[in-house]
């Protein structure tokens, strides 16, 4: 299996435990503050400031949401009408259009190119109520290339579109890359905001813990929703997200670390055409007449089809890192030979 999109490993241990306390104590059994605690909202306000350059308002310009995939249908929601158009990547995160479906919304796609390093030409894309965009992508492993925050920037205050920028892999890079936040770059503000998870920089998929941050009226929307529905998230979650947000960042190195090192031996072992500029994936071109229920049916090794990413990702498909060393040897053994053609 080679399409896992979890991460095999969990958060460091002085986060486990700090949930741990925090549950057995009879304080936290009540409901949280709806809006989340002010220290998770000071605490990834820090991050961001001290790892991504950004200054946040932590009171104004921070949405805790339970689950950034709640962020994606709930973005939909508050920044579009029935009928609006909503601008996604292709290839793109398939979730990204449960948002679009239950907002009414019209869906239109932004290609990414791949002699453009994966990058959508903004010059033509429409005006839209919602544009979407995901660096380190998911399926493409690409990292955004030189200039097109700045373009993004510039195509959404010219048309008026909201700009939300999926940041769920941002700390996951290779090759020497620093993490890079859109709203880093001069103006984004304006109309944007970014979408921030625990899930992959310290492995807690699953705790259901996310953030929305930029755009104080988006934001304050996304409030207005998760007052009316949430009723806040468990208070032992919320302080364990802030012992690792806050606490020794170790394991998030060694993390990307691992991913990096398991990339580097996928590109070794493979060959053909493949970009892995970070996350825990790797895209991969197949050669003409090959697929992955070929793939499948032949050598016994899940990898994701491309075109379940959207008509872009025909002809591709998108293997993880996120598995056990041990599992990626046995799969890139019994890979290496159908990419080469042999039986």
């Amino acid at each position: 299996m080679l399409f896992r999109s979890n991460p095999e490993v969990g958060p460091a241990a002085h986060v486990v435990e700090t949930l741990q306390r925090a549950a057995g104590r009879a304080d936290v059994h009540g409901y949280a503050p709806f809006r989340g605690l002010p220290a998770l909202k000071e605490a990834i306000a820090g991050r961001y400031r001290d790892v991504y350059g950004v200054t946040i308002d932590p009171e104004r310009e921070v949405a805790v949401i339970p689950g950034t995939k709640a962020a994606i249908v709930e973005l939909a929601l508050v920044a579009a009408n029935e009928g609006d158009t909503i601008l996604l990547p292709d290839p793109g995160y398939p979730d990204y259009t449960s948002g679009v479906a239950l907002a009414g919304a019209k869906l239109e796609l932004l290609h990414l190119d791949p002699q453009s390093d994966w990058a959508p030409d903004l010059a033509v894309a429409p005006a839209a109520s919602l544009a979407l965009l995901n660096y380190p992508t998911n399926p493409c492993a690409a990292c955004a290339p030189a200039g097109l925050f700045e373009e993004a920037v510039d195509y959404s205050n010219r048309t008026g579109t909201i700009l939300v920028h999926d940041a769920a892999y941002i700390d996951l890079i290779f090759d020497g890359r620093k993490p890079e936040s859109y709203l880093a770059t001069p103006g984004a503000m304006e109309n944007g905001l970014e979408i921030w998870t625990m899930s992959k920089t310290y492995g807690m998929a699953g705790w259901r813990i996310g953030f929305v941050v930029g755009n104080a009226e988006i934001v304050e929307r996304l409030n207005l929703i998760n007052d009316h529905t949430r009723v806040g998230i468990f208070r032992p979650l919320q302080e364990a997200a802030v012992a690792a947000l806050t606490g020794p960042q170790d394991d998030v190195e060694e993390r990307r670390a691992t991913y990096e090192r398991r990339r580097n031996r996928v590109l070794e072992a493979l060959p053909g055409t493949s970009v892995s500029d970070g996350t825990f994936y790797v895209w991969l071109k197949l050669p003409d007449g090959l697929s992955a229920d070929d793939i499948l049916a032949a050598q016994r090794v899940a990898v994701a089809p491309g075109g379940g990413f959207g008509p872009s990702g025909e002809g591709w498909v998108r293997l993880s890192v996120a598995v056990t060393d041990e599992n990626l040897e046995a799969g890139l053994e019994r890979l290496a030979p159908a990419l080469a053609g042999r039986p």
